[in-house]
């Protein structure tokens, strides 16, 4: 499977944008899936989580009620909604497959990572 992250951009602080993972091949609702981010200068961290259905979901403690993970798995697209923007969100944002072993919010449980999109908060 190949991924492609987009939707980044620059925003000020409070606004909001939306990106978007699109993946290649037939079995994208058999993934589960992740966004993760990464900061200049820091490790690749965990974002979101959401299961093949979409039914379940988990976020790390610092986006939790601000961002929404989301999937169409007709349209083989994963979804990032980004609410209320701060200056720490700035980084390449990610998508990846979740390998089905592992702690789901660490970044070794997950590949095909695939090119990132900028996202850039100003204060």
């Amino acid at each position: 499977v190949q991924l492609q992250a987009s939707g980044g951009g620059l925003v000020q602080a409070g606004g909001s944008l939306r990106l978007s993972c699109a993946a290649s091949g037939r079995t994208f609702s058999t993934y589960r899936m992740g966004w993760f981010r990464q900061a200049p200068g820091k490790e690749r961290e965990f974002v979101a989580y959401i299961s093949r259905e979409g039914g379940n979901t988990a976020y790390a403690d610092s986006v939790e009620g601000r961002f929404t993970i989301s999937r169409d798995n007709g349209k083989h697209a994963m979804y990032l909604q980004m609410n209320d923007l701060k200056p720490e969100d700035t980084a390449v944002y990610y998508c990846g497959v979740y390998k089905d072993t592992g702690v789901y919010s660490y970044r070794g449980s997950y590949d095909f990572w695939g090119q990132g999109t900028q996202v850039t908060v100003s204060s």
